[in-house]
């Protein structure tokens, strides 16, 4: 056995393993949900079958050790929906009750740690052993895409788990980006400002739903909030070279500390997932000390950047946090709020739908600042009525076009804390933020300017002409085709002929044909 390698086997427990990763990826084979390459593939063309591509993908044989890594995972609100047994109109309500119902954890040995069958420890440590590809032609390296951080605060001693990205160094060192707002960051920050290494340990492999739960910040102990998501108990193992609780059923951890030192190494490019390149940071070192992994480990590589945006892991995860986020601020903020779109298009996070039924005026820029303020990332909010779909774009323009106007529902607020890897700011840490109010006035709704024109449906009462119809009372001229009986308007035309010359008929505001008093 090659030194610093253990070899723990025993038999599968599959009620442990009702949220790994490759049982979901074997219901997405039966649904169709993915494309499987059985052919050999090399690690640098694994991004030439995933970007675009509305499916996930499973590589049988990638790289020279012929590797499973399985890719694009998250990348459909289809597959999302499916992590969580509901369908795609019933996500963000299924993940919000979950997130109100508490679910325990429960720390269980290492012998019956799947994530732990196999443990690499001193020389064996090596992330050049791990199938890494290189995602993007200017990134600075191959990169772990995918990867789940645990880490816990000195100060509070919770745990917090987040998303991040890792650059191989060589066989021991990776770059961490951690130059946005976040956790991690501050942990970080903190730890270094002491002159202190901060142990981290990076969850590879992971369930949709554990990938939701660390997009998510709750100021609680993030693994009883990723316990919560997945609707039952946890069972979390105890880290090999640190005391970071991880779970127990993931494919791989990739453990060890990041560098007192600070922000001290070349870090990146890499394809960014608002659709361009980051540019080369100043970033901490991470320092491996062990790979634990199951013996059948499944590799996981995620889908970030690249020309379809809306068909990126990064942007469907952030759609699902982004209207987790907005939805919890618009209950406090409007009386009905409808339906929430973080599109995936604006990377899930930069531009944002809001359906609403209003009540009283100004509720819809309520809805607004409530947007603004509840997530540092969005930076376009649209508001319609519900009578929108604000899942169908060609709805939302058309509201754009016909309910809109600049000089009256154009909220811009500048001076706004932002987000500083939109590559619009040009670098600011500060910007501005606009609201679209494209709802219809309260007075306005019932007006025929902002009635929807459908098929002619020919009801009303049955009078022998339509001269004794209109002596009735007003009619519209559909109700005056009822009259008579037909569904050819000539016949009404013919009838209205003798009426008009007699000086006798006029019209209605709406439109309806009447007598003249």
């Amino acid at each position: 056995m090659p030194e610093g390698t253990t070899d723990l086997a025993h038999l599968p427990n599959t009620e442990a393993d009702k949220f790994r990763l490759r049982h979901f990826v074997e219901r997405l084979i039966e649904t169709g949900e993915i494309d499987i390459i059985d052919q050999p593939v090399e690690l640098a063309d694994l991004t030439l079958h995933m970007d675009g591509n509305p499916k996930a993908v499973l590589f049988r044989k990638a790289g020279k050790e012929q590797a499973e890594i399985v890719g694009n995972l998250c990348a459909s609100r289809k597959r999302m929906a499916a992590a969580f047994d509901v369908e795609e109109t019933d996500l963000l309500q299924e993940v919000l009750q979950r997130l109100a119902t508490p679910q325990k954890t429960e720390a269980v040995a290492r012998e019956t740690a799947p994530v732990q069958q196999i443990v690499w420890t001193g020389n064996k440590a090596d992330f050049t052993l791990l199938p890494v590809p290189f995602q993007h032609g200017r990134d600075g390296g191959p990169y772990l895409s995918s990867t789940l951080d645990f880490t816990i605060n000195p100060e509070t001693g919770l745990t917090n788990l987040g998303c991040r990205r890792m650059m191989l160094r060589g066989r021991r060192e990776a770059g961490v980006d951690l130059n946005a707002p976040s956790d991690l960051k501050a942990i970080y920050e903190a730890a270094a400002s002491r002159g202190e290494r901060l142990p981290v340990s990076f969850l590879l492999g992971a369930h949709p739903i554990d990938h939701i739960a660390a997009t998510m910040r709750v100021p609680v102990d993030e693994t009883g909030l990723l316990a919560s998501l997945r609707g039952e108990t946890l069972k979390l193992v105890k880290s090999i070279t640190n005391d970071i609780m991880v779970p127990a059923d993931g494919e791989m951890v990739i453990e060890g500390y990041l560098d007192e030192r600070g922000h001290v190494e070349d870090e990146g490019p890499f394809g960014e997932f608002a659709g361009y390149y980051g540019i080369m940071k100043k970033n901490p070192v991470f320092h491996l000390t062990a790979i634990t992994m199951r013996e059948d480990a499944l590799f996981q590589t995620s889908t970030i950047s690249g020309p379809a945006i809306s068909q990126t892991d990064t942007a469907m995860l952030n759609t699902v946090k982004s209207e987790t986020v907005v939805w919890r601020a618009l209950q406090t903020a409007i009386r009905e709020p409808i339906a929430v779109n973080a599109t995936a298009a604006g990377a899930g996070m930069f531009n944002l739908r809001i359906s609403m039924r209003p009540r009283v005026p100004g509720e819809a820029r309520n809805a607004i600042a409530a947007a603004f303020g509840c997530l540092a990332n969005v930076k376009n909010v649209f508001v319609v009525n519900d009578d929108i779909d604000i899942f169908n774009d060609q709805q939302m323009d058309w509201a754009m076009a016909t309910r809109f106007q600049p000089d009256r529902d154009l909220v811009v607020q500048g001076g706004m804390r932002t987000l500083p890897l939109d590559p619009s700011l040009y670098g600011a840490r500060v910007g501005a933020k606009a609201g679209f109010d494209l709802t219809i006035q309260a007075d306005r709704r019932a007006a025929i300017e902002f009635t929807v024109p459908a098929p002619p449906d020919i009801k009303g009462e049955r009078f022998d002409s339509v001269r004794k119809a209109l002596t009735d009372g007003p009619k519209s001229f559909s109700e005056l085709m009822a009259a008579l009986g037909t569904k050819d308007g000539r016949d009404v035309g013919i009838e209205l002929e003798p009426i008009r010359e007699e000086g006798i008929l006029t019209r209605l505001k709406e439109g309806e044909y009447a007598l003249k008093d």
